[in-house]
This record gives structure tokens, C-alpha cells and sequence, in this order.
């Protein structure tokens, strides 16, 4: 009883369950467990800007007056990172270009849709964008005011929204992920994956795995520790798979980094941050299917002088994306017209490559932005001293 407690279990004996039964179910059953983890995906989607915008105040407010260092430090190594991601997919793609087939547009045509949603629609000012950024202004305000009552409320707001997810959504998460998989199941889409793009998905999975086990071993230290560390982040990439939205992973990709820190509290100032910017996968995988489509059509691989010029926009453009499927691809097409000249038809395959391959691709940054904290967590360390995240210490006068 004790070993079903765990999370990871619960997941894997409701798929197990589900994999075993799914033949004999109704169709109807299929589109309820598709419909609740909707459900679930969008609350947590309602709640993510508050969510972000507490954690992220009540981190700022901590750090006092090194809070615009942090900020500063924050943006710089995300910037670094994935402009190196996108340039080892320039050196991944002359190295592989050669073995790979041409690649297709072809698509699934079967889908499964949801009973219901929810009746109203999230305005778009109401975003985990304007979360972070409020969260990023009021943990400023409260770290050079000293106010103890704008404190207090930060504190609390934290503690709640925290409660929230510890004692709600994370025991929802065996549900969560069993809609997903069965949308899996019934649209066929992991047969589709490897009947098609079996050999391109084996250099991606090579790529993406080698990279971020290079990431964990760097923040680490070691093998040993590093396999633990990726196996602390393992419930967050598995609801980032089967659900294709990094965003709503939030709760669990902090939970698991939490356990790689020496600062365990820095999570949930570094999560939040970078969750809509910091997209290894994203980069990685955008950047060598761009190196493979325009080495097809037009027979030579691009310059390292058209890639510097793609890959400085590419990853100033990675800043205004959200990690939402379809959110960031839409915004790089423009980028894939100017800077790499593609045509109607190029964009077309990178559109359908990109909806495909994304339970791929949003496992991979998720597990890579929690990789890369432990690594943020050692370079922030070089800026400013390593001292404990803890509530500012104030007193509030007494009527």
C-alpha cells in the first residue's frame, strides 16, 4: 500500500489498466478521459498566472537588493543556452543530413474530440506572460520598500496557490495524464510517429538525449547524481509528453528540481521565469528539421554566416513565445521566410513536423529547463553570494 502512495506508480498501474482495457471500452469512455484532463490542463492553465506571479514576487523579494542582478543573470544565461542549442543543431545537422531520408508532411487525419470545455474563453491578457512580469514589478517593490504588510500578502499568496497544487492537482495527476494517452491511442499517433518518421525520430531522440544528459551531468557533477536528478524530474516530462504543454507541468518540473538544488527555494523563482523562454527542445528541434528542409530543397546546407544571422532573431523572437502548443510556431515563420527564404511549401512541412513531434519536443524542455537550474543555480552563484532564499525579515508596527 505504501509503494502504490507514489505518484509514478499510481501513473504507470492507470495506464497499464488502461492499455489493457482500451480495446474493449466504448468510444465514449475514450472521449471522457480526454475531456477530464482537458478540464484539469485548462484550470491549471487559469491558474498559472497567479501562480507565476506569486512564486516569482515572493523569490525577487527574497534576493532584496540583488533582485535586478538576478533578473539581469536570468536573461543572459537563457539567452546563452539556447543560442547553444541552436547551433549544435547546425553541427548535428552536417553531421546527419546524409543519412536522412526526405522527410514528408503526411499527417494523421483521426482525432478525438472532447465532450465539453469550459464556457468561457481565457482573454489574452490573462497570461502567465503578465504573470511573470507582474510578479518580476511587486517582488521588486517589496524588496527596496521593506513594506512588512506587501511582504506578508506575497507570503501568503505563495503558501496558498502552493497548497493548491500539492493537495489538488498533484493527486490529479494519474488522471491527468490517462485523457492524454488515450487521445494517443485512439488518433494513433505513436504508430504514425514510427511508420513515418521512425529514422528522424531516432537522430531527434538521440540528439535531444544526449544533449540534456550532458546538461544533468554538468549541473551534477556526476553520472551517478545525474540519473537521479532525471529521475526526479520524470512525473513533470511525463504529464509534458501525454499533455504537449509545458506550462501546465509547472507545479511538478518545480517539485523535481526542488530535489536538485542545494537552494531548493530557487526553483520556484527560476521555473517560473523561464518556462515561456527557456525551450531547449524547442530550439534544438526547430533549428535541425529548418537545417534538414533547406538542405532538401535547395541541395546545400545553409552558410555559417545565414545561420549566425537566423539564429541571433531565432532566439530574441524565443523571448515573445508561449510554452502552449502552436504558440511558438507561428511566431517563427516569418523569421523562416526572411532569414532562411522559405517557401509555401517549407513552411507547410515545418507546421506539420512541428504538431507531430511536439509530445517530443515539450518533454525535452521541460526536462531541460529543469536540468539547466542546477546549472543557473552555479552561475548565479558566481555573481552573488550563495546564501539561503528566505523571507525578508520585517517588523509591522502595532496599532
Amino acid at each position: 500500500m505504501v509503494f502504490l502512495k507514489h505518484r509514478t506508480v499510481q501513473v504507470f498501474f492507470v495506464l497499464a489498466l488502461y492499455l489493457l482495457l482500451s480495446s474493449s471500452l466504448p468510444y465514449a469512455v475514450h472521449q471522457w478521459f480526454y475531456t477530464v484532463s482537458l478540464l484539469i490542463k485548462d484550470l491549471l492553465i487559469w491558474m498559472m498566472p497567479i501562480t507565476v506571479g506569486c512564486f516569482i514576487a515572493h523569490a525577487v523579494c527574497s534576493f532584496q537588493y540583488r533582485a535586478p542582478l538576478f533578473i539581469f543573470v536570468i536573461i543572459l544565461f537563457e539567452a546563452v543556452s539556447n543560442f547553444s542549442s541552436v547551433w549544435i543543431a547546425f553541427i548535428a545537422g552536417h553531421f546527419s543530413v546524409e543519412y536522412l531520408p526526405s522527410i514528408r508532411a503526411e499527417m494523421s487525419q483521426m482525432d478525438l474530440s472532447a465532450l465539453f470545455r469550459l464556457p468561457f474563453t481565457k482573454p489574452a491578457w490573462w497570461s502567465a506572460e503578465k504573470g511573470t512580469l507582474f510578479g518580476l514589478v511587486l517582488g521588486c517593490v517589496a524588496a527596496f520598500s521593506q513594506n512588512g504588510k506587501l511582504v506578508q500578502a506575497i507570503q501568503f499568496g505563495k503558501k496558498t496557490v502552493e497548497w493548491v497544487l500539492t493537495r489538488i492537482f498533484s493527486r490529479l495527476i494519474p488522471l491527468f495524464v490517462l485523457g492524454f494517452v488515450a487521445r494517443m491511442v485512439q488518433t494513433n499517433v505513436i504508430s504514425h510517429l514510427l511508420s513515418h518518421y521512425a529514422m528522424l525520430l531516432v537522430w531527434l531522440v538521440f540528439l535531444l538525449g544526449a544533449y540534456i544528459g550532458f546538461l544533468f551531468v554538468l549541473g551534477a557533477g556526476s553520472f551517478k547524481k545525474a540519473l537521479t536528478a532525471a529521475k526526479n524530474l520524470f512525473p513533470a516530462a511525463t504529464i509534458a509528453f501525454s499533455s504537449g504543454c509545458s506550462l501546465s507541468t509547472m507545479p511538478w518540473t518545480i517539485d523535481g528540481v526542488s530535489k536538485n538544488l542545494k537552494n531548493p527555494d530557487l526553483a520556484k523563482a527560476v521555473i517560473p521565469a523561464t518556462t515561456n523562454i527557456q525551450q531547449i527542445g524547442d530550439c534544438l528541434v526547430n533549428a535541425f528539421l529548418c537545417f534538414l528542409i533547406y538542405r532538401h530543397f535547395f541541395g546545400e546546407n545553409p552558410s555559417p554566416f545565414l545561420w549566425i544571422q537566423f539564429s541571433l532573431i531565432f532566439i530574441l523572437a524565443r523571448f515573445a513565445t508561449a510554452a502552449i502548443l502552436g504558440g511558438a510556431v507561428f511566431l517563427m515563420l516569418p523569421i523562416y521566410e526572411t532569414y532562411l527564404h522559405f517557401n509555401a511549401e517549407m513552411i507547410a512541412l515545418i507546421l506539420a513536423l512541428n504538431v507531430i513531434l511536439d509530445p517530443l519536443v515539450t518533454c525535452a524542455n521541460v526536462v531541460a529547463n529543469g536540468a539547466l537550474c542546477r546549472l543557473f543555480e552555479k552561475t548565479w552563484n558566481l555573481f552573488s553570494p550563495p546564501i539561503a532564499i528566505k523571507p525578508i525579515q520585517t517588523t509591522v508596527e502595532k496599532p
